[in-house]
């Protein structure tokens, strides 16, 4: 059997020879190859140039509040975070009436290990806070979107003189993009509001599933986006600062200014990049997430699965590579499956929602579509549970996909399912 050391697929720390004859492959797909015009502090420099402007206008003795991602969203925030505190002293702005706020979401509290590598060189030396969804006193109410999602932020966000929302474009399985306006909701909003917004995801009518815009990749008319537009709108920051990370989570890009305009420009950059278009959807596609720690659980791996199943036919068969040493992520992801079809689900989803039900049901409704065999660490059992097929490798993976495959199948290859879109085009 043919094999290309080339496609060599990782799992774990593993790495899984592929054995697929080329003319079964249509393709491999990576994301566009990219060369930086720059380092990365070089990148940060030149994007907040554009900044000048707004930042003459900041006063000596103005209160002003960094918002950052935590450590599960690599940002390069350790290289731009203090080349924008240098920028602020510049316009008069004293170490003292700076803070960072880290926009934890619904996830918990950072170590002193995790701010130091946050913040690189500002440590010890900016104040750090850690926003927490679940505190009253120190949130604010501001209002509801025109969707009846309640609008409660961090206090410090709400009551800062001047507010810089920082962060990384990325895709996102139904908000379309991370990056910009989602460092407010959900990043430094309630727990209540976090769930409100994420539940948009899901059509009005009881058993209608999820909106159909509310997608990896798509803004437009996209309900969850538009929430989190909404809801950044009724405490706008004087502008943002985003970047976007290569595969070696390099800077390779940074955009900063208006905070609409600014995020708009590094989504469609990153979808350029990203994007991986294909001309058909194929019977086959071997996805793996890149290894570890890209697939320490399966709620981190199923962005690959997310992805990945748009190359897809409809019940076409998918390998995914996800060894998932941690388990699942969460302790009560797994208890979703007692539902046993995606329908039970999501009744019970819009009865008592959970971000990490949301995923589950994802999870199944695309182990619904398509057949999936997963190759990870998990028992056997708990993943047939989920509607998919175990296998402990990628070959023991392939004998098990060929009798559900046609004789002259087509397949797709992708070495890292959570840094690159299938896009067809039609």
């Amino acid at each position: 059997m043919y094999h290309n050391p080339m496609l060599d697929l990782k799992c774990g720390d593993h790495s899984y020879p592929l054995h697929l004859a080329p003319e079964h492959v249509l393709s491999v797909l990576r994301p566009r190859p990219c060369t930086p015009e720059g380092t990365p502090a070089e990148l940060v420099e030149r994007a907040l140039d554009g900044c000048a402007g707004i930042l003459a206008g900041f006063a000596p003795g103005e209160r002003v509040v960094i918002v950052t991602s935590d450590v599960t969203r690599p940002t390069g925030s350790d290289i731009y975070l203090p080349l924008l505190v240098s920028r602020l002293n510049a316009a008069g702005i004293r170490d003292r009436d700076i803070e960072i706020v880290v926009a934890l979401g619904i996830h918990r509290k950072q170590t002193a290990a995790e701010h130091r590598r946050i913040v690189g060189g500002l440590y010890g030396r900016i104040q750090v806070t850690d926003h927490d969804c679940d505190d009253p006193g120190e949130l604010v109410y501001l209002g509801d979107t025109s969707r009846g999602v309640p609008v409660e932020i961090n206090r410090r966000v709400a009551e800062a003189d001047r507010l810089i929302l920082t962060g990384a474009v990325t895709f996102h399985y139904f908000a379309g993009f991370g990056g910009g306006r989602k460092s407010m909701l959900p990043g430094v909003s309630s727990r209540k509001s976090c769930m409100a917004s994420h539940f948009s995801v899901l059509n009005p009518e009881e058993g209608s599933g999820r909106h159909p815009k509310a997608v990896t990749g798509n803004l437009e008319g996209n309900p969850v986006h538009e929430a989190m537009l909404e809801a950044c709108a009724m405490r706008p920051p004087s502008f943002i600062l985003n970047t976007v990370l290569g595969g070696d989570k390099e800077i390779i890009a940074a955009f900063a200014g208006d905070w609409r305009e600014a995020h708009g420009a590094g989504c469609r950059f990153y979808a350029e990049t990203f994007s991986a278009p294909i001309a058909q959807q194929a019977d086959l596609v071997v996805v793996s997430c890149g290894g570890f720690p890209k697939d320490i659980n399966l709620i981190q791996a199923h962005k690959s699965m997310a992805y990945a199943s748009r190359a897809l036919k409809p019940g076409g068969v998918m390998i995914l590579l996800a060894e998932c040493r941690d388990g699942y992520g969460n302790a009560t992801f797994f208890n979703w499956f007692g539902y046993e079809t995606c329908t039970e689900l999501e009744s019970a989803l819009r009865k008592r929602y959970e971000i990490n039900g949301q995923t589950a049901w994802s999870v199944k409704e695309k182990a619904e579509r398509f057949r999936i065999v997963l190759v990870s660490v998990l028992p056997d059992e708990e993943v047939r549970t989920m509607g998919m097929v175990p296998a402990a490798t990628l070959d023991a993976a392939l004998d098990v996909a060929r009798p559900m495959l046609p004789e002259q199948f087509k397949a797709y290859v992708i070495p890292a399912g959570g840094t690159v879109l299938p896009v067809l085009n039609i």
